[in-house]
């Protein structure tokens, strides 16, 4: 099984270019269901999700070509089968072909999905929007079933902004007779994204990027061209990587807008942070000071950046406070990281944080995507080896990470 293997104490210096955002990709892939014509998605990242949500298109009889990075999709040939159950098992964005599945063939049946072990991710508020739109909703051992002969428009709110369930609703409710309110939707940049890539189809999304997103039914969509947006949590990763080397690197093709809570709190530590024309310039090279965070849906801090940034606070001196809202077992990392020398307490869903001197390398495992990249921020860190193991984890989420890092300057390589 593959393995990544840093040697720490190396600055970083230079440009690193980030790719366009998984999650604004695997929505948009879904949201093609409901054309039946041919799009491309320009500049796709080539990873194993993308992979695998194409593969399950497939299954259901899409016709996929790559050509370099593009995705060419046609879904003209598509049928409501139940598709492949090892394909749906192996992420949690597999659901999000629920919502267009069902509004352009009116039933669809699936096995649930899986995906990262990061904490209970329930589709309960999915189900309910899809109820609100007219869907009867039958559930089994391992499966999902959805069946609407007629969708309608209506009111929809969300105990809590969910991401994936505002893009299923979304996605659902634009063949539905008359206007759809989504209300408490997540705000996320990636779903202004897959809003965007609906429009250009001839959909009607006003609000997408607010908590009040409006669907206007329409007959028909058509097929376009798109290219998504850039991975903000890619780019704060390479930011702290810059900030736990305590180096200056420029990070191209970020816009700072959707990245204001990350930066800010690399501010608070004492990074310098300058915007150019294209991206942002690093700047890690004075003296850091210990920040508190607490996780929130966007435009608060980031899940998936409480990682990364609780590698960084292990290596700056003094006391850190990190709250998890989100996700109840996401501080798995936390136990890795300790391994490494790092003085850290769990409490609930607090981690305190005690920066120390020096980390030490280790043999680690990546529990999951984000925590798979915080065991590499740390090994870039910490004095000697670190092997971060069941990196498959870390593939589904960023393209040769490793690489990236080495091109700034990191001793670090893949092995097996």
């Amino acid at each position: 099984m593959e393995k990544i293997v840093v040697k720490g104490g190396y600055k970083l210096s230079g440009e690193v270019n980030i790719d366009t955002a998984k999650n604004s990709v695997l929505p948009i892939i879904a949201a093609s269901i409901l054309c039946g014509d041919r799009c491309c998605i320009k500049n796709s990242p080539r990873l194993e999700d993308v992979n695998v949500i194409c593969n399950l298109l497939r299954s259901m009889k899409a016709d996929i070509e790559f050509d370099g990075n593009d995705i060419y999709i046609n879904t003209r040939n598509m049928v409501p089968i139940e598709p492949n159950k090892e394909l749906v098992g192996k992420m949690r964005a597999s659901f999000f072909i629920m919502g267009p599945m069902l509004a352009r063939f009116r039933r669809f049946k699936t096995a649930l999905p899986g995906g990262c072990n990061i904490g209970s991710r329930p589709i309960d508020l999915h189900l309910k929007g899809l109820a609100a739109l007219g869907a009867t909703i039958t559930q089994g051992h391992g499966y999902v079933e959805a069946t609407a002969p007629k969708l309608k428009g209506n009111r929809v709110y969300l105990d809590f902004p969910s991401v994936g369930a505002t893009e299923n609703i979304l996605m659902a409710a634009i063949f539905a007779e008359g206007e759809t309110i989504i209300e408490n939707a997540a705000a996320e940049p990636e779903i202004e994204d897959l809003a965007a890539f609906i429009n250009y189809m001839g959909g009607k999304i006003i609000g997408a990027g607010t908590d009040t997103i409006n669907i206007i039914g329409v007959n028909s969509l058509h097929g376009t061209t798109h290219t998504p947006i850039y991975d903000r949590i890619e780019a704060g990763t390479f930011m702290v990587a810059a900030a736990i080397t305590r180096s200056k690197i420029k990070i191209n093709g970020v816009k700072q807008e959707h990245l204001k809570p990350v930066v800010a709190k690399l501010k608070e530590c004492g990074v310098i942070m300058e915007t150019t024309d294209n991206g942002i310039i690093v700047n890690a090279t004075e003296e850091l000071c210990p920040v508190d965070i607490k996780t929130m849906p966007y435009p608060g801090f980031p899940t998936d950046m409480q990682a990364q940034m609780m590698s960084l606070m292990c290596t700056v001196p003094g006391t850190s406070l990190i709250t998890e809202t989100v996700f109840e077992n996401r501080f798995m990392h936390a136990s890795e990281l300790k391994r490494m020398g790092a003085n850290i307490k769990i409490d609930g869903r607090i981690a305190i944080v005690e920066g120390i001197e020096k980390l030490s390398g280790a043999e680690v495992k990546a529990s999951d995507l984000r925590a798979g990249a915080a065991l590499i921020l740390a090994g870039l860190a910490a004095d000697g080896i670190t092997t971060v193991n069941d990196i498959y984890h870390l593939d589904r989420g960023y393209v040769e990470i490793e690489k990236k890092l080495k091109k700034l300057g990191a001793e670090i390589k893949r092995t097996i």
